[in-house]
């Protein structure tokens, strides 16, 4: 029995253990850094499955390792459990109907990424057991990947210095190897401090913060005319300075994230930003604080990965979807706008609820996105597959994501992920001359760039105080 076939029966063996653990994740929709019950759960299931977890790694609570084994080479698969403020939302259903008003929600499939990801990890490391393959398997519990970059700080604490070769995937419409107009990102807090006062009896007292942020947002905005047309800056206003209007504001706050095709680009832009908000604070005499928040790198493809990853996921066939399931991907469409609809991943799957076909990267539309996965493939060749868990046209960060990856269309999509990340890592792990191919391609940008953490030394994760 080839590899392949036999990832194909240990996933399905444990099949339950992984769609259980996927909803039980989607059920706890913890967000950034405050992912506890989801880490614990996890990591009681490592546990079980023969693995030595080392807890809170790098100062981060619900960020962990799981390793099993001891030699080279050693294998790393990325899991994701962070949900998303504000998206709560009933499971299976194709109507607006959130379970808690404001409350979390999946609204990216980190649900089924994390268990995707461990389901690709005890999958190899049974097939070590069986098959007496020398290596180690090693599971990465990464928070915040949301709102936080939390491996961008294990990468800068070293977590993933000693990796081989690095797995990731992503739920998805499609079926394809990961291709993404990968930005790196800075997040910055702009907070700004006046004084108070009588907004009607003595105006003239008063410093408005509140100015302060809408003076600095409106020089933003003529700002993106000088900035690089693949650069992308937005806020939100985090803090108006309270319900009042008759007290003239003397506390607000905005958030940036301020993107670009590379790391040095960034910070250029970040530069010009923090002179806008100076600027800000001269006009309106206000203080000014700058809290760098997080931020991740831009991404090094490895074409000699994909490539493996590519021959997988035609090796072993995707997963074919019921009528109930296709009826309820046609019922979600019926939710969108045309303009949704018609946003599609891929060529040749226009009309499609649901692609049950394998994409080539030649017919796959690249879209533009941030994902601190960039941090750890400046560190180790780094690959990542996409596959079908939600119907086609459905945006990431919708409460339609959030209700399909809870149901059985979510679960057969990560399941696959699971089989083809598997399938690659033992594809790698068997093949040294592979491996060094890979590593060698990656260090052409790598070894000659060399990964700078966009972070700067000092900013703690998850501290925004």
């Amino acid at each position: 029995m080839s590899h392949i076939q036999a990832v194909h029966r240990l996933i399905e063996e444990k099949s339950d253990l992984f769609t259980d653990m996927s909803d039980r994740i989607w059920e706890f929709a913890e967000t950034a850094f405050l992912e506890k019950h989801s880490s614990e759960y996890i990591i009681s299931k490592l546990e079980e499955q023969g693995f030595e977890v080392e807890r809170g790694v790098c100062g981060i609570e619900t960020a962990f390792v799981a390793t099993f084994g001891s030699a080279k080479p050693i294998v790393g698969f990325l899991g994701e459990y962070d949900a998303l403020p504000s998206l709560s939302q009933e499971k299976g259903i194709a109507e607006y109907k959130p379970i808690a008003s404001g409350g979390n929600g999946h609204g990216c499939g980190h649900n089924l990424l994390g268990t995707g990801s461990f389901a690709a990890a005890v999958a190899v490391k049974d097939y070590m057991e069986e098959n007496n393959v020398i290596g180690t398997v090693k599971y990465f519990g990464c928070p915040a990947e949301e709102f936080g970059d939390g491996k961008a700080f294990m990468a800068k604490a070293g977590i993933f210095d000693d990796l081989d070769f690095a797995l990731c995937w992503h739920p998805a419409p499609i079926n394809s190897v990961f291709k993404m107009d990968v930005l790196a990102i800075n997040q910055v807090y702009f907070r700004f401090k006046g004084r108070s006062a009588h907004a009607a009896a003595s105006p003239h007292l008063g410093r408005s913060a509140l100015d302060a942020v809408e003076l600095m947002n409106i020089g933003v905005n003529y700002l993106r005319e000088h900035i690089i047309p693949e650069a992308r800056v937005h806020y939100a206003v985090t803090n108006t300075g309270g319900d009042a209007p008759n007290v003239v504001q003397s506390n607000a706050e905005v958030l940036y994230l301020i993107r670009a095709p590379r790391v040095s680009q960034v910070q250029s832009i970040y530069e010009r930003v923090c002179k806008i908000a100076e600027g800000a604070a001269l006009m309106t005499e206000t203080e000014l604080e700058i809290v760098f928040d997080s931020g991740s790198s831009d991404m090094i493809e490895n074409h000699t990965l994909d490539a493996v990853l590519d021959e997988n996921l035609r090796k072993l066939d995707p997963p074919k979807f019921s009528k109930d399931e296709t009826a309820f991907a046609v019922a979600i469409r019926q939710t969108l706008s045309e303009e949704e609809k018609n946003t599609l991943w891929a060529k040749g799957i226009e009309g499609l609820a649901l692609t049950d076909e394998v994409i080539g990267l030649e017919d796959q539309d690249s879209s533009t996105g941030s994902t601190d996965v960039s941090d750890v493939s400046w560190i180790a060749p780094t690959t990542q597959v996409l596959t079908t868990c939600f119907a086609n046209g459905t945006a990431l960060h919708s409460w339609q994501a959030v209700s399909q990856v809870g149901t059985s269309i979510g679960h057969k999509g990560m399941l696959y992920a699971g089989k083809i990340m598997a399938a690659t890592a033992l594809d790698v792990m068997k093949d040294p001359e592979l491996l060094k191919k890979a590593k060698e391609e990656h260090g052409k940008i790598a070894g000659k760039e060399k990964y700078v953490s966009p972070i700067p030394d000092g900013v703690q994760p998850g501290l925004t105080e």
